[in-house]
């Protein structure tokens, strides 16, 4: 099984001492967020957990303590646009994640580390000449300390429409143009390029289609082995490989306006407030009413040989 910690909030950012205590303590809580009395307890041994899927905009508070991680395979991805406050108000200045990425890069290996240019939206502020030349910049920066990169387009829901009103303009021909260029700086700069989705091809701009998150990347970033799976992804249209989160919606600080993981703002700091470092669960507490299930945890591995700790010289 594939455990996440960042597709529902940004536990790298916000929450990684609660995530470390989880692995000293060797099992953790996950509430489902649809029937919010289900709650299922995950065992967090390396030999119960195939990988960890990180994904974060901040990975600086786990930098000191990514040896915890050594006896566990991973997978780290770096989510770094080029927007500004007014659509990422929270988020430390961009050279400073820049930084964190080349210092996460260095402790893990490249092969481990993937850079998410995620999501795209258009709007006047941010056009498609200014996203091919902000791109350009960062990818000039990131290709050769990362193994590629991920891209997506904004998807939009309700919630988006009403913090975002009249501003996402993004028509056919923006995407094609975006595309075009976006495949065209991958290829220069021999960084690899790959979208998330099903049903379209995008080989002619130089940009491969599957998941955000796949077995091979991880089976490549850790010198491993997995069966042939068959997956219906994480969310519609998807093709990433299944992965059960940890964290919990509406409780990350960072405000981005186009998170979809954030359905209720107003409610981050609540939700935060019931937060304890050293309990199971990332938010509050368990109830009488609560049922916990603990897992099966089917593993995805055919051969568990081969691992090699990314802190071997």
């Amino acid at each position: 099984m594939i455990l996440s910690a960042g597709l529902r909030t940004d536990i790298p950012a916000y929450y990684s001492e609660w995530f470390f205590n989880r692995l000293k303590e060797g099992y953790v809580y996950s509430r489902n967020p649809l029937f919010q009395n289900c709650v299922t307890e995950y065992t967090l041994s390396p030999d119960k957990v195939d990988a960890f899927y990180f994904c974060s905009k901040n990975y600086a508070p786990m930098l000191p303590r990514l040896g915890e991680l050594k006896d566990y395979r991973t997978i780290f991805h770096a989510t770094l646009n080029a927007y500004g406050t007014d659509l990422e108000p929270n988020l430390p200045p961009r050279q400073d994640r820049i930084d964190t990425i080349l210092s996460l890069s260095k402790l893990v290996g490249r092969q481990r580390v993937y850079w998410r240019y995620d999501p795209i939206l258009v709007t006047k502020e941010y056009s498609t000449d200014f996203h091919l030349e902000a791109f350009a910049e960062l990818a000039s920066i990131l290709a050769p300390h990362v193994s590629g990169c991920v891209i997506n387009f904004i998807e939009i829901t309700r919630e988006i429409e009403r913090r975002l009103p009249e501003r996402l303009t993004c028509t056919r021909t923006d995407r094609r143009t975006l595309l075009m260029g976006l495949g065209s700086i991958g290829k220069r700069l021999g960084l690899p390029i790959r979208i998330c989705g099903r049903g379209e091809d995008f080989s002619a701009y130089g940009i491969s289609r599957g998941g955000c998150v796949n077995l091979d990347d991880i089976a490549l970033a850790n010198d491993c082995t997995f069966k042939k799976v068959r997956h219906l992804g994480n969310r519609r249209r998807c093709d990433c490989i299944n992965c059960r989160d940890i964290g919990a919606y509406d409780s990350c600080p960072a405000g981005c306006l186009y998170c979809n993981a954030t359905k209720h703002p107003d409610e981050v700091e609540q939700f935060r407030a019931l937060h304890d470092p050293n309990g199971p669960i990332l938010i509050g507490t368990l109830s009488p009413e609560d049922r916990v299930t603990k897992s099966p945890q089917e593993s995805f591995l055919h051969d568990v040989g081969g691992q090699i700790s990314f802190f071997d010289p």
